[in-house]
Protein backbone atom coordinates (compact mmCIF):
# COMPACT_ATOMS: atom_id res chain seq x y z
CA UNK A 1 0.00 0.00 0.00
CA UNK A 2 1.43 3.49 -0.96
CA UNK A 3 2.02 6.35 1.64
CA UNK A 4 -0.76 8.26 -0.09
CA UNK A 5 -3.46 5.72 0.62
CA UNK A 6 -2.13 4.74 4.45
CA UNK A 7 -2.23 9.23 5.20
CA UNK A 8 -5.61 9.20 3.15
CA UNK A 9 -6.83 6.09 5.54
CA UNK A 10 -5.35 7.60 8.78
CA UNK A 11 -7.34 11.18 8.02
CA UNK A 12 -10.62 9.05 7.54
CA UNK A 13 -10.07 7.10 10.45
CA UNK A 14 -9.45 10.24 12.39
CA UNK A 15 -12.40 12.16 10.91
CA UNK A 16 -14.49 9.20 11.72
CA UNK A 17 -13.85 9.69 15.11
CA UNK A 18 -14.34 12.95 15.39
CA UNK A 19 -17.88 12.61 13.98
CA UNK A 20 -18.57 9.77 16.21
CA UNK A 21 -17.75 12.04 19.45
CA UNK A 22 -19.53 15.12 18.37
CA UNK A 23 -22.76 12.93 17.30
CA UNK A 24 -22.46 11.98 21.21
CA UNK A 25 -22.08 14.74 22.57
CA UNK A 26 -24.50 17.27 20.34
CA UNK A 27 -24.22 16.60 16.98
CA UNK A 28 -21.69 17.98 14.20
CA UNK A 29 -20.51 21.35 14.60
CA UNK A 30 -21.59 23.93 12.61
CA UNK A 31 -25.04 21.88 11.52
CA UNK A 32 -27.56 24.06 13.92
CA UNK A 33 -28.74 21.08 16.03
CA UNK A 34 -26.89 21.71 19.00
CA UNK A 35 -28.13 19.87 22.11
CA UNK A 36 -29.87 22.14 24.38
CA UNK A 37 -29.53 21.79 28.30
CA UNK A 38 -32.45 20.48 29.92
CA UNK A 39 -34.37 22.94 31.70
CA UNK A 40 -34.59 23.28 35.43
CA UNK A 41 -37.67 23.75 37.34
CA UNK A 42 -37.13 26.97 39.51
CA UNK A 43 -36.46 26.05 43.01
CA UNK A 44 -38.94 27.76 45.53
CA UNK A 45 -37.40 30.11 47.72
CA UNK A 46 -37.03 29.04 51.17
CA UNK A 47 -38.59 30.92 53.97
CA UNK A 48 -37.00 31.72 57.02
CA UNK A 49 -39.29 28.97 59.80
CA UNK A 50 -42.27 31.28 61.52
CA UNK A 51 -40.78 32.56 65.13
CA UNK A 52 -42.98 30.89 67.82
CA UNK A 53 -43.69 32.91 70.28
CA UNK A 54 -43.17 31.85 73.70
CA UNK A 55 -45.96 32.85 76.40
CA UNK A 56 -44.39 33.47 79.63
CA UNK A 57 -46.85 33.59 82.90
CA UNK A 58 -47.20 36.66 84.69
CA UNK A 59 -45.22 36.68 88.21
CA UNK A 60 -47.15 36.84 91.15
CA UNK A 61 -46.32 40.08 92.06
CA UNK A 62 -47.18 41.13 95.75
CA UNK A 63 -50.43 43.29 95.76
CA UNK A 64 -51.28 45.93 98.78
CA UNK A 65 -54.58 43.79 99.14
CA UNK A 66 -52.81 40.13 99.67
CA UNK A 67 -54.24 39.72 103.07
CA UNK A 68 -57.62 40.10 102.27
CA UNK A 69 -58.16 36.49 102.53
CA UNK A 70 -55.75 36.13 105.95
CA UNK A 71 -57.28 36.26 109.28
CA UNK A 72 -55.07 38.73 110.00
CA UNK A 73 -56.73 41.97 108.25
CA UNK A 74 -59.65 43.85 108.34
CA UNK A 75 -61.48 41.76 106.14
CA UNK A 76 -60.13 38.99 108.03
CA UNK A 77 -61.93 40.43 111.45
CA UNK A 78 -65.10 41.38 109.43
CA UNK A 79 -65.42 37.60 109.06
CA UNK A 80 -65.19 36.42 112.29
CA UNK A 81 -67.45 39.25 113.98
CA UNK A 82 -69.94 37.57 111.35
CA UNK A 83 -69.19 34.20 111.97
CA UNK A 84 -70.06 35.66 115.26
CA UNK A 85 -73.43 37.35 114.94
CA UNK A 86 -74.56 33.89 113.20
CA UNK A 87 -73.61 31.91 116.16
CA UNK A 88 -75.71 34.76 118.44
CA UNK A 89 -78.47 34.04 115.79
CA UNK A 90 -78.34 30.36 116.30
CA UNK A 91 -78.05 30.99 120.34
CA UNK A 92 -74.48 29.75 120.46
CA UNK A 93 -73.04 32.00 122.92
CA UNK A 94 -69.77 30.01 123.17
CA UNK A 95 -68.68 30.39 119.35
CA UNK A 96 -69.94 33.50 119.31
CA UNK A 97 -67.50 34.44 122.10
CA UNK A 98 -64.65 32.69 120.48
CA UNK A 99 -64.98 34.62 117.13
CA UNK A 100 -65.67 37.68 118.76
CA UNK A 101 -62.35 37.02 120.94
CA UNK A 102 -59.97 36.90 118.03
CA UNK A 103 -61.58 39.27 116.12
CA UNK A 104 -61.00 41.76 118.77
CA UNK A 105 -57.30 40.49 119.13
CA UNK A 106 -57.07 40.97 115.59
CA UNK A 107 -58.02 44.62 115.38
CA UNK A 108 -56.58 45.11 118.48
CA UNK A 109 -52.98 44.32 116.99
CA UNK A 110 -53.64 46.31 113.66
CA UNK A 111 -54.25 49.18 115.55
CA UNK A 112 -50.90 49.25 117.44
CA UNK A 113 -49.07 48.19 114.38
CA UNK A 114 -50.99 51.11 112.55
CA UNK A 115 -50.18 53.34 115.23
CA UNK A 116 -46.55 52.72 115.36
CA UNK A 117 -45.97 53.25 111.39
CA UNK A 118 -47.41 56.51 111.83
CA UNK A 119 -45.46 57.44 114.44
CA UNK A 120 -42.11 55.97 111.94
CA UNK A 121 -43.72 58.36 108.89
CA UNK A 122 -44.83 61.31 110.82
CA UNK A 123 -42.65 64.22 110.03
CA UNK A 124 -40.75 62.13 107.41
CA UNK A 125 -44.16 61.34 104.82
CA UNK A 126 -46.99 62.95 105.97
CA UNK A 127 -49.24 61.84 103.63
CA UNK A 128 -48.46 58.21 104.10
CA UNK A 129 -48.27 59.04 108.06
CA UNK A 130 -51.95 60.13 107.43
CA UNK A 131 -53.25 56.87 105.36
CA UNK A 132 -51.51 54.70 108.76
CA UNK A 133 -53.24 57.09 111.33
CA UNK A 134 -56.73 56.74 109.65
CA UNK A 135 -56.25 52.92 109.36
CA UNK A 136 -55.18 53.03 113.16
CA UNK A 137 -58.62 54.89 114.28
CA UNK A 138 -60.67 52.74 111.74
CA UNK A 139 -59.20 49.30 113.37
CA UNK A 140 -60.01 50.96 116.90
CA UNK A 141 -63.32 51.40 115.89
CA UNK A 142 -63.73 47.92 114.45
CA UNK A 143 -62.30 46.81 117.55
CA UNK A 144 -64.15 48.68 120.02
CA UNK A 145 -67.34 47.65 118.24
CA UNK A 146 -66.51 44.03 118.31
CA UNK A 147 -65.51 44.60 122.21
CA UNK A 148 -69.58 45.94 122.87
CA UNK A 149 -70.52 42.57 120.74
CA UNK A 150 -68.36 40.21 123.06
CA UNK A 151 -69.85 41.76 126.44
CA UNK A 152 -73.13 41.37 124.52
CA UNK A 153 -72.46 38.13 124.48
CA UNK A 154 -71.41 37.14 128.06
CA UNK A 155 -74.21 38.58 128.77
CA UNK A 156 -75.99 35.98 126.51
CA UNK A 157 -74.24 33.41 128.83
CA UNK A 158 -74.85 35.44 131.97
CA UNK A 159 -71.49 36.29 132.43
CA UNK A 160 -71.92 39.93 134.10
CA UNK A 161 -68.49 39.88 135.82
CA UNK A 162 -66.76 39.24 131.95
CA UNK A 163 -68.89 41.67 130.31
CA UNK A 164 -68.75 44.43 133.02
CA UNK A 165 -64.63 45.17 132.22
CA UNK A 166 -65.14 45.18 128.95
CA UNK A 167 -67.96 47.28 128.66
CA UNK A 168 -65.96 50.21 131.04
CA UNK A 169 -62.84 49.56 128.91
CA UNK A 170 -65.21 50.87 126.05
CA UNK A 171 -66.15 53.89 127.53
CA UNK A 172 -63.04 54.51 128.32
CA UNK A 173 -61.77 54.10 124.54
CA UNK A 174 -65.17 55.69 123.21
CA UNK A 175 -66.20 58.49 125.43
CA UNK A 176 -69.55 58.68 127.15
CA UNK A 177 -70.75 61.20 124.58
CA UNK A 178 -70.18 59.01 121.64
CA UNK A 179 -73.17 56.63 120.36
CA UNK A 180 -71.16 53.55 121.18
CA UNK A 181 -69.83 54.84 124.35
CA UNK A 182 -73.05 55.48 125.22
CA UNK A 183 -74.45 52.08 124.58
CA UNK A 184 -71.89 50.38 126.86
CA UNK A 185 -73.11 52.88 129.21
CA UNK A 186 -76.37 51.51 129.23
CA UNK A 187 -75.90 48.33 129.28
CA UNK A 188 -74.19 48.96 132.88
CA UNK A 189 -77.21 50.57 133.91
CA UNK A 190 -79.38 47.60 132.80
CA UNK A 191 -76.83 45.31 134.96
CA UNK A 192 -77.27 47.50 137.95
CA UNK A 193 -73.22 48.38 138.23
CA UNK A 194 -74.40 52.46 137.65
CA UNK A 195 -77.49 54.06 139.11
CA UNK A 196 -77.79 57.14 137.13
CA UNK A 197 -78.55 56.69 133.52
CA UNK A 198 -76.65 58.49 130.75
CA UNK A 199 -77.62 60.95 129.15
CA UNK A 200 -80.04 62.42 131.93
CA UNK A 201 -83.56 62.68 130.80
Amino acid sequence: MSIKVLIKTAQEVIYLGLAVTTLAVGGLPGNGSAQTAPSKSPVPESKPPAKTETKTEPKNEARPNALNRSVFSIQGGERLVAEAMTAIGQQNYDLAVSKLQDARQVYNQLSNFYQDLTASFSGIDNRIADTHRQNALKTAQLRDTATYQLAIAYRGKNQPELAIPLLVQLIRSQQPTRELGQQAYQQLYELGFVEDAFPRK
